[in-house]
């Protein structure tokens, strides 16, 4: 290890090495699943940088802008499967009672 890193790992405060340890490690998907709902938020902010940005070559651009819409498709489908699931635990009868059944998990 470099001196100068160490040196900056040893003046870490208490609460420094706790953010540090509090992160979490991000879920690797599988070749064949999407990735998760946030990385794809993260990449489809890149994709948007890239395309602004005009640096692209056109074939390239539009690699990239598919890679794009299948990201946003897949994100938006999550998100509609995520308010489906918030609208069924609130979901309440006409007397006002909670409606309580199974929910399926996947």
């Amino acid at each position: 290890m470099d001196p100068e890193d160490r040196d900056s790992q040893l003046s870490l405060t208490g609460s420094d090495r706790s953010k540090k340890r509090g992160k979490r490690k991000a879920k690797t998907s599988k070749p064949d699943e999407p990735p998760p709902f946030e990385e794809s938020v993260r990449r489809l902010a890149q994709i948007v940088d890239e395309l602004e940005s005009g640096d692209l070559a056109l074939e390239e651009a539009i690699g990239v802008f598919e890679e794009g819409v299948r990201l946003a498709r897949t994100s938006q489908a999550r998100l509609d499967k995520a308010e489906k699931r918030v609208e069924e635990l609130l979901a309440v009868d006409e007397d006002g009672n909670p409606v309580v059944r199974e929910i399926d998990l996947e």
